[in-house]
């Protein structure tokens, strides 16, 4: 929904604005909103770098896999709209099936660039099970530093300084979170079948994505549900995903101890 936020807020601004100053559009605008919405998901790289384990993937891998994690964003969109148009669906998800087709769209599209960027590449750069939560971290947090990109575009285009602040802590504490807990939870599947057969492997992928998808739908649904009946109440959404992450690093400690026998 990245994209419809930053269409919707390009639209409300008025477009003499937009003539008359292209400068501060072209470069402080889009400057600070690259710097807002890259540098909490390096923070929060950084910080799952050092939570996993001690072994460190080779640099230019990661990059790249952030790299096109961020540049999944754009693929998103063509996909969403072309199923909006067959399926005749809302390209903003209003009801459960929308929201889940749309939820597992994004968890396929971050996973397939992992896939070609590392996980593909096994037992060279994917060489034991944890790594497969480090290239899907990478790769959610590649996709989530440029949705806070474009979330950040509207509300600085408005000059709306204080909104923009809360849009970026909102995305650091509970969007950012969310690609991880979703991509996360795919790579404790996809590491519990590292040591299988092809066959128990692709029923892992499967069940991960599955997973994957409710978890991320389950948030998106909480948003629209809790912003409807009461805006204060979004924290209980936020507290959903804090709590999936404590799973999460749980799981994580059992992964790191699974070996080939």
């Amino acid at each position: 929904m990245a994209f419809l936020s930053t269409l919707n807020n390009l639209a409300s601004t008025p477009v003499e604005s937009l003539i008359s100053t292209p400068s501060i559009f072209s470069l402080e605008v889009f400057g600070i909103a690259l710097i807002g919405g890259l540098l909490p998901a390096l923070v929060w790289l950084w910080f799952w770098m050092h939570e996993s384990h001690d072994h460190h993937e080779p640099k230019s891998v990661l990059w790249s896999v952030f790299i096109l994690g961020m540049a999944s964003v754009f693929l998103v969109l063509p996909i969403q709209a072309l199923l909006s148009r067959y399926m005749d669906l809302p390209m903003v998800p209003d009801n459960s099936f929308s929201i889940i087709l749309w939820a597992g769209i994004e968890e396929i599209i971050k996973y397939s660039v992992a896939f070609a960027a590392a996980l593909r590449f096994k037992p060279d750069v994917f060489d034991e099970p944890i790594d497969a939560f480090v290239y899907l971290m990478t790769a959610a947090l590649g996709f989530a530093a440029m949705e806070n990109i474009l979330f950040l575009i509207g509300p600085l285009l408005q000059g709306e300084t204080i909104l923009t602040i809360m849009t970026g802590n909102m995305r650091f504490m509970g969007a950012n979170l969310l690609h991880v807990a979703s991509s996360g939870a795919l790579s404790i599947f996809i590491a519990y079948g590292y040591y299988k057969s092809k066959t128990a492997q692709l029923g892992y992928l499967i069940s991960g994505l599955a997973a994957a998808t409710l978890l991320h739908a389950l948030f998106n649904f909480l948003i629209i549900l809790l912003t409807e009946i009461q805006k204060e109440m979004i924290f209980v959404a936020f507290s959903y995903v804090w709590v999936t992450l404590i799973i999460l690093i749980l799981a994580l400690e059992k992964v790191k101890k699974i070996k080939q026998f």
